[in-house]
């Protein structure tokens, strides 16, 4: 953890020595919730991109208020089983082989109009984390490349495999989006790859999953604000 806070504090000073930056975690208003694995079923992210757009009393937690910077994400994780981690990741079929545990953040941006806003595109993404080896903890990781995000973008977890980072035990009020689309929301019955890794690629966000989050939060570091309010 010191490490961790040494690593962080070193990117605050390279983006912002002449004043003191503000550090923001994104959705450290969510509710506080259990990872439902290793419960049976052992639900987890799969395959695809995901944010909340409303966990406890906050509405688009991970919308983009002004431009800034993403320096690191904390991932709450479960704790699978040996036999369920095995089904995940390298069981024969009919399991899903999905392989290796692994988990990144991206940064999307929806459309504007009423026919488009389930359309995203991805401007940015961090490096995929492997995640096995801390299992039942809350590891953070410290992006390698702080990603520049701007006003109106959103910030989604991504797994192209699978991660026990998420909770089906929450009221109807808490919800995600999933960027699936409307004809492929049923799981487990789909296991085909949803998560958007080109950049620039648009994807549709058809599914839309009550009572159920995936669980992270995001060290966001907004621009000062300047104090000349002359125009340059």
């Amino acid at each position: 953890m010191k490490r961790i806070l040494l690593l962080i504090s070193a990117v605050l000073l390279v983006l912002a020595p002449p004043a003191s930056a503000r550090v923001v975690e994104l959705g450290a208003k969510n509710p506080v919730v259990t990872p439902s694995c290793p419960a049976t079923p052992c639900e987890v992210l799969a395959r695809v991109t995901g944010y909340p757009g409303h966990a406890g009393s906050v509405k688009n937690p991970y919308l983009i208020r002004r431009d800034g910077y993403l320096v690191a994400f904390t991932v709450p994780l479960g704790t699978p089983t040996d036999a369920q981690a095995a089904y995940f990741t390298d069981d024969p079929p009919p399991a899903p082989q999905f392989g290796e545990p692994k988990i990144q953040i991206s940064v999307v941006r929806a459309g504007d109009k009423r026919k488009t806003r389930l359309n995203h595109r991805l401007l940015a993404q961090s490096e995929a984390f492997s995640v096995r080896r801390y299992f039942g903890s809350s590891p953070t990781f410290v992006l390698s490349d702080p990603l520049r995000v701007h006003k109106g973008n959103i910030v989604a977890l991504t797994t192209t495999t699978w991660a026990p980072a998420f909770t089906n035990t929450l009221g109807r009020a808490n919800w995600w989006r999933a960027s699936r689309t409307k004809e492929n929301c049923k799981f487990p019955q789909n296991l085909g790859q949803f998560s958007m890794t080109m950049l620039k690629d648009v994807s549709v966000f058809g599914c839309t999953y009550h009572g159920a989050l995936p669980l992270y939060t995001v060290t966001y570091i907004p621009d000062n604000r300047p104090t000349d309010k002359k125009k340059k």
